[in-house]
């Protein structure tokens, strides 16, 4: 087996493939909606730049933005689950969304925006490999808005082989390939689109530029991870110091309450011999008064 060096999910090759395949990437993004190529009238990929200083900076985002017969799609890759994705995937959705409406423009011609995310890893425990999520109300169902959607292809559900008419599936198949001998698999099967798609990720990733691209990008993903690493250090350090200092808190607390404890089990004692001495006095009272009777 021969390992791909750069698959399908890699975000450098994902941008600069489909970005430069405009026809290959609105095929993909029919099947990924189920909607026919053919009936796709505007198409326009928005976000095209790829640069050495885009890919040099930390945490950049080389997601695919489209304009899709009025709508706004866009595209994502993820391959690692940090925890976040619901949340990070409902925030690019307000995001485009909300910046989608000119000033002076009606609410009423806001575009749907539609979010299609590509995960390397499981999302949802469930079987099936795509989920899409709307507004609805939750109790009778109701469509609030036809505005939102969310797409979620997870890759490890995929089934181990497609049929050749599956053209998501072969999509999917291709983005999960990790192996020469998975693309020689996709290939063995006829597929124009897939022939095509391949050829290109073959001829793009020969090249010496975008080799450099990709070394910009895998050292922005280094220093990226080291960044996260240090501010997790850091706040977890910051946690300790703040639980350091509840603990410091609580144990002065406890030891003033315990000197008070002591005061007063002291004054007790005391008073108790003072009741014992004043006992002593009234019984020796009582007796002399006793004897003089």
């Amino acid at each position: 087996m021969t390992k791909l060096e750069y698959p399908f999910t890699n975000d450098t090759l994902f941008k600069t493939l489909f970005s430069q395949y405009p026809d290959l990437l609105k095929r993909l993004v029919a099947d990924l909606l189920k909607i026919r190529y053919e009936s796709i009238g505007e198409f326009e990929v928005v976000n095209t730049e790829l640069t050495p200083e885009l890919l040099g900076d930390k945490f950049c985002r080389l997601d695919i933005n489209m304009t899709v017969d009025g709508q706004r799609v866009d595209l994502e890759i993820q391959v690692n689950d940090e925890g976040d994705y619901p949340e990070r995937s409902l925030y690019y959705w307000a995001r485009e969304y909300s910046t989608s409406l000119g000033e002076g423009r009606d609410y009423q011609e806001l575009p749907r925006t539609i979010i299609i995310s590509i995960l390397g890893f499981k999302l949802f425990d469930c079987a099936e490999f795509h989920s899409e999520f709307q507004a609805l109300e939750v109790t009778r169902h109701t469509k609030l808005t036809d505005r939102m959607s969310l797409h979620y292809y997870e890759l490890p559900k995929m089934p181990g082989r497609v049929k050749a008419e599956d053209g998501l599936g072969l999509w999917l198949t291709l983005f999960k390939a990790e192996t020469e001998e998975d693309l020689k698999a996709i290939e063995a099967l006829g597929v124009s689109v897939m022939e095509q798609a391949i050829h290109a990720y073959r001829n793009i990733t020969a090249t010496d530029e975008f080799k450099e691209l990709e070394r910009l990008r895998s050292r922005a993903r280094h220093n990226e991870a080291a960044a996260l690493r240090h501010a997790r250090a850091e706040a977890t350090e910051a946690e300790r110091e703040k639980w350091q200092g509840v603990v410091a808190e609580k144990d002065a607390a406890l030891t003033e309450k315990d000197a008070a404890l002591t005061e007063k089990d002291a004054a007790l004692v005391d008073l108790r011999d003072t009741v014992a001495e004043q006992a002593a006095l009234i019984a020796a009272l009582r007796k002399q008064i006793g004897e003089g009777n």
